[in-house]
């Protein structure tokens, strides 16, 4: 067997990750396939590249050795099509701009923005629940811009050459509950009102699972937590079997209560990223106004921001505090 860029890129997913089930998301594949591959790579190589174990993959001495040569090898492949596609599309006189995000609920509005200010770009959009992937599609080429949201106290992974732009630099976390909680009847809620409650949480999602453990360790309390997505924890939610975070955007629904935790001690900063020749002034103009109509439309966010004095409720023209409707 010889070893193919494909190989090495797997390598680098696992040590980035940390993971065979987050590398084979990475990489599309299923992680009965990559555990295969790794395998296959291992044995022609006659040693242990990884040691596995409960928490997770960690390089050997001889992984090291390997991933130091693969790393610059695949970033330079990626550095070739980044720079043979930006090529091309300039030959052929099309204007692109190609969109990777994490869930927001400024997405739609953002898009609908961009293609008013923007008449004649093909605008593409790539959703992702990892925001290291996303990051790594804008420094591979792949994508122009990366709306992100790195949660507090779980760093991201950011390749080199990226630029930053900061959109909000501490977002809180609500909390979605069953509309008959006995908390849900407050206007706020405390963690420890939630204690004997089961937590859903997407360990998929980058630093979601690190960050809901520190913060609920922090609090003193050790609820059970359920690993699953997000859409599968609305019905549950509904159903009366669990409580999840939220983003404070969530829309008001008749079968599911949102509110503020007190405190806010789950947040995160919500980041535009992009590589040096990408221009994006008009890219974070818009997504700037797009959270703004998204944040200022959602009654327990709106009143959070009035109590936090927020810059958010004085940037719109024509939509005053309390109001309901921006002009």
């Amino acid at each position: 067997m010889e070893l193919e860029v494909r190989h090495l890129r797997a390598l680098c997913a696992i040590a980035e990750t940390g993971s065979l089930h987050k590398a084979a998301r990475q990489l599309g594949t299923t992680q009965p396939s990559l555990t295969t591959q790794l395998r296959r790579i291992e044995n022609a190589l006659g040693a242990e590249l990884f040691t596995r174990d409960r928490t997770g993959c960690r390089p050997t001495p001889l992984g090291h050795s390997v991933l130091s040569r693969a790393r610059p090898l695949v970033a330079q492949l990626d550095r070739l099509v980044a720079e043979a596609r930006a090529a091309a599309a300039r030959a052929d006189g099309v204007a692109r701009l190609r969109i990777g995000s994490t869930a927001s609920r400024a997405l739609a509005g953002w898009l609908r923005r961009l293609r008013h200010r923007l008449p004649g770009t093909d605008i593409s959009l790539h959703m992702d629940v990892s925001a290291g992937a996303l990051l790594r599609g804008v420094a591979a080429g792949r994508l122009d811009v990366a709306f992100v949201h790195e949660v507090e106290g779980c760093p991201l992974r950011v390749p080199e050459g990226l630029e930053r732009r900061v959109l909000v630099e501490r977002e809180p976390q609500f909390i979605s509950l069953p509309r008959d909680h006995p908390a849900a009847a407050a206007p706020v809620v405390d963690l420890a009102d939630l204690a004997g409650d089961r937590w859903m949480v997407d360990p998929t999602v980058d630093g979601e699972w690190d960050g809901l453990r520190r913060v609920l360790g922090a609090a003193g309390i050790d609820p059970p937590v359920l690993h699953g997505d997000y859409h599968t924890a609305a019905s549950l939610i509904v159903a009366g079997e669990a409580v999840a975070p939220c983003q404070p955007t969530s829309g008001p629904r008749d079968d599911m209560a949102i509110r503020p935790l007190r405190d806010d001690p789950l947040a995160v900063r919500l980041l535009l990223y992009h590589r040096p020749d990408t221009e994006a002034d008009v890219v974070y103009a818009e997504l700037t106004a797009a959270y703004r109509e998204a944040a200022l439309r959602t009654a327990a966010y709106r009143g959070w921001l009035l109590r936090h004095g927020s810059p958010l409720l004085h940037a719109v023209r024509g939509c005053a505090p309390g109001a309901t409707v921006c002009a």
